[in-house]
């Protein structure tokens, strides 16, 4: 019997920094990572393969019972270990778990040369992760779409899921949710493909706002940033159709697994309803409003305080303390921001005017 959190015997420990890599992957197929961050919370990156040869990375953190963060759209397994955007939420959850996550094919250190994305391969690339390091039985937090995968999965492995937790999440993508979503489809493809990895920072703060309107100047900039290191347009776009087209709704009657659905009040890329559509459909869910306007809840807003108080009282854990040292430090940069700019009408002139300049470009562009 496989013994559960067992690291698979083909994968080779190496120290090295965690600077952001764009090496090919080929050349680092064959060898594991290891990554360390200044709070001495290390990670250890490793590889293996989908049932079509797909390269899927893979990074492990924090010792424990296990949970899975299932792929979601834009990940970096380095980039995102030193983020602003991501460092609270993967403290916290490798407080007292073993840690897995893994970057979706075609993204972060996933193999990137791959022709065919779609969400049958999302479901049996979990399933190649999880089968690597041998777990026997394991939480699994989708986020996003992550959600719709962490379904499927669970649906035809309901031994292996102890609990299922859901943030952000939808069972239909946008193009089945309204008469408005194959619209507001192409618009999304229309911005990828014209602004995805661009230089004119418009385009990626336009995005970046969709997904935490509330976050810090360096939180936008390190999500900003986040889009040029993911993922190339091309397979930015084909996972955004992907996305838009998943219904595991027909998978939720009978659904057994444990779960709790969290979702943020004012999220502008998924709105709350999904989240409550989910609610209504997953007999016994447990279903969380955060107080937020984010799809991603970040470090100094109260939400992430209730997610955490949630999901520990859900998998019976103690609540994590880890996660607050984030806290700090952004709460810091907050105080410093506000005490240059309290004073400076001007300065916040300039900043509505900007604001206003992007929009309008962004409008001239849709029209043109």
């Amino acid at each position: 019997m496989a013994r559960r959190g067992i690291r698979p015997k083909s994968a080779v420990r190496s120290a090295s920094s965690a600077a952001v890599s764009s090496e090919p992957i080929g050349s680092r197929s064959r060898r594991a990572l290891r990554t360390t961050r200044e709070d001495a919370l290390d990670q250890t990156v490793g590889y293996c393969t989908a049932p079509d040869g797909v390269r899927i990375a893979y990074a492990t953190a924090g010792k424990g019972p296990p949970i899975v963060k299932v792929g979601n759209y834009l990940t970096h397994l380095e980039f995102d270990w030193k983020s602003p955007v991501w460092r609270h939420v993967l403290e916290g959850l490798a407080e007292h778990r073993q840690l897995v996550r893994y970057d979706m094919r075609g993204t972060g250190l996933s193999e990137r040369n791959v022709g065919d994305i779609s969400f049958e391969h999302f479901v049996t690339d979990l399933g190649a992760v999880v089968d690597a390091l041998e777990l026997e039985r394991f939480a699994l937090l989708g986020i996003s779409q992550g959600g719709a995968v962490s379904i499927a999965y669970a649906t035809r492995n309901p031994q292996r899921v102890s609990h299922l937790i859901l943030l952000g999440a939808y069972a239909r993508g946008v193009v089945h949710r309204s008469q408005q979503g194959r619209e507001l489809l192409e618009t999304r493809r229309a911005v990828i493909r014209q602004g995805w990895g661009s230089d004119d920072p418009s385009y990626r703060q336009l995005f970046s706002m969709q997904f935490i309107p509330d976050g810090t100047p360096e939180q936008l900039q390190w999500f900003s940033e986040l889009q040029r290191v993911s993922a190339t347009a091309e397979v930015a776009e084909k996972i955004a159709m992907a996305m838009a087209s998943i219904d595991v709704s027909g998978l939720l009657p009978g659904f057994k697994v444990p779960t709790l659905i969290l979702n943020s009040r004012g999220d502008r890329r998924v709105p709350i309803e999904a989240g409550r559509e989910l609610a209504a459909l997953i007999l016994g869910a447990r279903f969380v409003t955060l107080e937020s306007d984010n799809h991603l809840i970040l470090a100094h807003e109260p939400a992430t305080e209730v997610f955490f108080a949630e999901v520990a009282a859900f998998l019976g854990d103690e609540k994590p303390k880890s996660w607050k040292r984030s806290i700090r430090v952004t709460e810091a940069k907050l105080q410093t921001l506000a005490r240059g700019v309290e004073t400076s009408a001007t300065y916040k002139l300039f900043g509505i005017i900007a604001v206003v300049a992007t929009v309008v470009t962004f409008i001239a562009w849709l029209v043109s």
